[in-house]
């Protein structure tokens, strides 16, 4: 992983196999310019391609915020043509993080409001810190939520809650987005990405290539009928089962011991 990133801290552990990448502007409470929709961008096209990574963490600098949205402050005077140019940009470090192949956890502390509320949700889950909060009020500023937020969230939360948070606009607590299935885990303050790591580290563990089928299966099933989610599961199985990762399993489980996955 390169690590001339403007804006974005990219970390890998001791083995290569879970990478944390931070979003790093805390003083501008990591809200995305367009040179962190280019690095995330690169990022995360980088992160697709490394066999060696089984696991992110996606997280923020700081205690504040994990992101919240666009920077207005650049976007102040920006002509139509330069706005939608940028968006461009977000849109595909947007796709990015959510076509990554491996799990990708989102670690949030403070706010993750706009397009960091969607960030996080592009996610394959989150982790939240006991005083985080989330929103989407990109309509109170006559703007539209343009990273995901109208299409993942009513998948998330079901159409009549989606369609609140996002018409209103209004916040929603740790304690709420929990009840609500919009995070995984709370935890106290500060232990967000201690706690992502935790998990991440334990999907590291096991068999890559397995790991990577089950997001494929699980996420694109979640786009089409039974039948075809079934078709799509059978395939995947099949992709796991001609591994050497698949052999190690079997044999580490008859010989008591811990496998070593190659993810291969």
């Amino acid at each position: 992983m390169s690590s001339s990133y403007r804006t974005l801290n990219v970390t890998p552990s001791a083995d290569g196999h879970v990478v944390t990448v931070e979003l790093n502007r805390p003083e501008a409470l990591n809200a995305m310019n367009t040179a962190m929709g280019e690095d995330l961008l690169r990022c995360f096209e980088a992160l697709r391609w490394d066999r060696t990574v089984r696991a992110v963490v996606f997280t923020g600098a700081g205690t504040k915020a994990f992101c919240v949205g666009g920077d207005l402050k650049e976007r102040e005077g920006m002509t139509d043509e330069a706005w939608r140019a940028q968006h461009v940009i977000f849109e595909a470090a947007a796709a990015g993080v959510l076509h990554c192949p491996v799990p990708v956890i989102a670690a949030v502390e403070g706010f993750a409001m706009g397009g960091g509320c969607e960030l996080a949700v592009l996610s394959d889950f989150v982790v939240c810190g006991e005083t985080a909060v989330f929103a989407v009020p990109e309509v109170t500023r006559g703007i539209f939520p343009g990273v995901g937020g109208t299409q993942l969230l009513p998948r998330i939360l079901g159409a009549p809650l989606a369609k609140e948070l996002i018409f209103t606009g209004r916040r929603v607590d740790a304690r709420e987005a929990k009840a609500i299935g919009l995070v995984n885990h709370v935890v106290s303050a500060g232990q967000a990405r201690a706690k992502a790591l935790e998990i991440a580290a334990t999907i590291a563990d096991n068999g890559p290539v397995a790991v990577r089928q089950a997001k494929k299966a699980i996420n694109w099933g979640a786009e089409t009928d039974l039948e075809t989610g079934m078709a799509l599961a059978i395939e995947a199985y099949n992709n796991t089962v001609t591994t050497e990762d698949r052999l190690e399993g079997v044999r580490a489980f008859n010989e008591k011991r811990k496998p070593r996955f190659q993810g291969r």
